[in-house]
């Protein structure tokens, strides 16, 4: 895993968490890119400019061997591996990796994260964006909610993209059951 500190610029901490969650080229322009995801690359990027408080990455991060993996089996499109142009953040995004947190995970949803969120009683305010909203979001929404059940969490639906329009829909739906707030 690849982390990079926050940095305060000498103010005081908000408590407040922006994660982004798998922004990266794969996922919006390359092997399972969808126009869904294109179209919130520029939402998401404004989220992220105007958000005062501590801010966070995922990147979903795979080896060569994907295809021989569980995933690679049930999902056999490669993406997202390591080292490759498809795992890098879209360039819209990658100036605000110097003041933000990256976690890199093997599978949907990051317990690495979960568990530097659970150690962090500072925070109090955590809202997830990113794709897909059916699989890594909403797992990675469920994990932090597991981790912390008394956390304010929200996702921003409209800087969120699914697999399909009926999926995304379907795991907001999901995610409403769930009491996470959806937005």
């Amino acid at each position: 895993m690849h982390t990079v500190q926050s940095t305060d610029c000498g103010n005081p901490p908000s408590r407040d968490l922006l994660i982004v969650v798998d922004m990266q080229k794969d996922f919006v322009f390359g092997s399972l890119g969808t126009q869904e995801a294109q179209a919130v690359v520029q939402k998401v990027r404004d989220k992220v400019a105007l958000h005062t408080g501590e801010l966070w990455f995922t990147l979903d991060t795979h080896q060569k061997d994907y295809l021989g993996t569980a995933e690679g089996k049930a999902l056999p499109v490669e993406h997202c591996i390591k080292g490759t142009e498809g795992h890098e953040l879209v360039d819209k995004l990658k100036a605000f990796t110097s003041h933000a947190r990256l976690f890199e995970k093997p599978t949907f949803g990051s317990v690495e994260m979960a568990k530097a969120l659970e150690g962090r009683p500072d925070i109090d305010k955590v809202t997830l964006v990113g794709v897909c909203t059916d699989i890594c979001v909403i797992s990675n929404a469920l994990l932090l909610k597991a981790f912390r059940p008394g956390l304010a969490i929200t996702v921003d639906s409209a800087c969120c993209a699914g697999t399909t329009p009926e999926n995304h829909e379907a795991s907001l739906v999901a995610m409403k059951s769930c009491q996470i707030q959806v937005i």
